[in-house]
Formats: C-alpha cells, sequence, structure tokens
C-alpha cells in the first residue's frame, strides 16, 4: 500500500507541483442476494483489499484539475461550469463534483488510481465516487455523513452516467470493516455488520473477461416482470409493496400458474431475500459449508430461475463443484459477465486456479483472470 500511495503521491506533484492527502476507497462483493436491492430485500456486501486511491490538494480559485494515473490523461474544468467528459472516468468525478457544487468553497487538484479490475463487477466506479466525496468532504470540511455520500455517489450514477443503479455499492465502499460483511436493509437503509471468520478458507474470484449485450435489455425485463408480480400480489395482500413484503405460499395463491415469468422471477427474489437472512445465522455460528451450499443455490436460481447467467459463468461453477476444496460458487452481480465468487480452501487455492484456467482456456479461448480478495475497512485518509 506504502508504494501505491507514493506513486499517487509522487504523480500529484509532477503534475501539479503540490503535496497531496491521499484517501482510498474499496470495491466490494456481495457474499449473497442478488437481485434483492430493487426489491427492497437485503444483500451482504463486504468491501474487499482492491481500492481507487485519491490524491487531493486546494486550490485558492474555481479551478478543478484531474489527472487519471491510469489512463494518462489530464482534465481541467471549473465548479461553476462542470460537464460530463468523453473520458468517463473524469465523468465520475465531476459528476459528484456537481452534486456537491453549493458547498465548495474553491476548486482543487486530484489525482487518481484504481486497481480494481474494470468490468468485473467488483464496483470500481462507486469506489471512485466514495473515494471523490470522501475526500472532497474531508478536505474542505463538508460535514457529510457516509451514508450521505453514498447517496452522493448513486445519484451521480443516476444523473451524469446513466444507470439506475442501487445504492449497495456505494454503501459497501463507504461502510467497510475489515472481516465483516454487512446485511443492509434497502428499504430502511439500516445495516447490521456480521462477523466473516473463514480460517482455512478465502474468497477467490474468478474472472470471465466477458460481457454480454443482454445485460441492459435483461435487468430491464426482470424488473418489470417482478413488478408485474406485486401488481398480482396486491390484489389479495393489499399490504405488499414489493417482493420484500410477500412469501411463496402468498406468491402461490396470488398467481397460479407457475409457468408464468413472472411467477418465476418474483420466486427466486423471494427465496433470495430468505438466503441473506440463512446465510447471516450460518456466519454466526460459523458454518462455512452452510454458507457455501447456499451460494451454490443462488447460482442455480440465476441460471434457471432468473436467467441472468452466462455459458462462461456456469462453467466456471460447474468447474469447481466437484472439489471438496470448494465449498461454494456463484455468479455475482447483474449477470451474462463479470466474475464468480468461489469459497476455497486456502491450501487448494493455487491448484483450483491452474486447473480452472486450463479449462477454460482451451473451452473459450480466453485466459482467465484470478484474484484472492479479503474484507477490508472502507473509504478512509491513507497518507
Amino acid at each position: 500500500m506504502d508504494a501505491i500511495v507514493n506513486q499517487v503521491k509522487e504523480n500529484h506533484i509532477n503534475q501539479f507541483g503540490q503535496v497531496a492527502q491521499v484517501y482510498r476507497s474499496p470495491g466490494r462483493i456481495n457474499i449473497i442476494g442478488e437481485h434483492t436491492d430493487y426489491n427492497d430485500g437485503f444483500v451482504l456486501p463486504g468491501a474487499i483489499d482492491r481500492y481507487v486511491y485519491v490524491g487531493i490538494s486546494k486550490r485558492s480559485d474555481k479551478t478543478i484539475k484531474l489527472y487519471s494515473v491510469n489512463f494518462e490523461e489530464t482534465i481541467v474544468s471549473a465548479i461553476d461550469r462542470l460537464e460530463v467528459q468523453s473520458a468517463q472516468w473524469a465523468s465520475y468525478v465531476l459528476g459528484v463534483c456537481q452534486l456537491m457544487a453549493k458547498e465548495l468553497p474553491h476548486g482543487f487538484e486530484m489525482t487518481i488510481y484504481g486497481d480494481i479490475p474494470v468490468g468485473a463487477g467488483l464496483s470500481s466506479s462507486a469506489a471512485l465516487e466514495s473515494a471523490i466525496g470522501y475526500g472532497l468532504n474531508e478536505l474542505f470540511d463538508l460535514k457529510y455523513n457516509r451514508m450521505q455520500l453514498a447517496k452522493i455517489g448513486q445519484q451521480c450514477e443516476h444523473q451524469f452516467i446513466g444507470v439506475r443503479c442501487g445504492i449497495m455499492d456505494q454503501f459497501a465502499s463507504l461502510h467497510g470493516i475489515e472481516n465483516k460483511v454487512m446485511k443492509l436493509d434497502c428499504r430502511s437503509l439500516d445495516y447490521t455488520y456480521f462477523p466473516l471468520e473463514l480460517g482455512a478458507y478465502e474468497f477467490v474470484l474468478l474472472n470471465t473477461k466477458v460481457s454480454h449485450s443482454l445485460a441492459s435489455t435483461a435487468y430491464n425485463d426482470r424488473r418489470a416482470q417482478c413488478e408485474s408480480a406485486v401488481a398480482r400480489l396486491q390484489v389479495r395482500y393489499p399490504h405488499v409493496q414489493s417482493l420484500r413484503d410477500a412469501s411463496v405460499e402468498m406468491l402461490n395463491d396470488a398467481v397460479p400458474d407457475q409457468k408464468e415469468q413472472s411467477y418465476i422471477k418474483a420466486r427466486f427474489v423471494i427465496e433470495e431475500i430468505q438466503r441473506v437472512s440463512m446465510v447471516c445465522d450460518f456466519l454466526q455460528a460459523g458454518n462455512l459449508e452452510a454458507v457455501g451450499k447456499e451460494m451454490y443455490a443462488t447460482h442455480q436460481g440465476l441460471k434457471e430461475m432468473y436467467q441472468v447467467s452466462c455459458e462462461e459463468l456456469d462453467y466456471l461453477v460447474d468447474a469447481v463443484q466437484d472439489f471438496p476444496e470448494v465449498l461454494g460458487a456463484r455468479m455475482m452481480g447483474g449477470g451474462f459477465g463479470g466474475c464468480t465468487l468461489n469459497l476455497v480452501k486456502t491450501s487448494f487455492v493455487d491448484e483450483m486456479i491452474a486447473k480452472v484456467s486450463a479449462g477454460y482456456q482451451t473451452t473459450f479461448g480466453i485466459a482467465l483472470e484470478s484474484y484472492v480478495v479479503r474484507l477490508s475497512h472502507g473509504t478512509a485518509p491513507v497518507s
């Protein structure tokens, strides 16, 4: 970490001639709870030890100067004329700035570096938004709390990037605690920490390195099918505001034809919301085998019921199921690409990666990427 912080500081001095205060914000994994957020359900994310770093120094005027180490690009703007940039990384920065503009007394210089793989479903964009918001909040003493900063990051996605995301990613990046996961209530935004003592096991991410074009259309379709099921439920159960309020028994009553897509999609979500609470109980009891079984169950549901998997993701999950050293695996995120999350015995990690990588390369002609991740603290200053 010290080497990266020094790299950011050196780049900042070279670009701007100023000494920077450096902040870092982590990416995230989600242990269980997919497609539950927009149904007012629960999720179980944790911050990971991959980060976006920002170095910031104050200016005396209203100018904003940005430098990306990863892209080797410089962008110049101003507080009173913030615009979305062709360089998307800069649009995240200026989007957050526009949401905070009334509170920003001066301009600033910012150097940005990240080691979170982009496009892998680890929320590099949310980490960037969180680092920017936190850094500006500290630099100018704006007095936002962490949940307010998470909402600013979410609004940046909605208004400037065009992604109607939930709040889980920004929340996880800002609220992470080492060796703990967070059960977030996506309706009330209440949250509870649960210990994640993995002992002889580790989380390993296998990156398909693919992103299929079905994702955005499928996401909208799934939301519509869930909303259709809620409308049917409300006829018999007026108190139901979302699938969070329904049980499988209620769904059976309200949608008798179990072959309807609205039934199938809603049933997955209802069962997935229940899985989050079950996994929390298993974590408290230290029952990692049961956690792993629920991970497999989630993947099966995402593949067969919610239908948001793809052949590359299915291959990676199928490839590890016969290894007793792998307790669980599943696709993670919106679907149609990104990573699988695997709970693997530490002594078997290298062997598993080697075996699965060889088969993946042969089958798809793609070099598999893998990352061992550990749960980390959330956004914080590091120098």
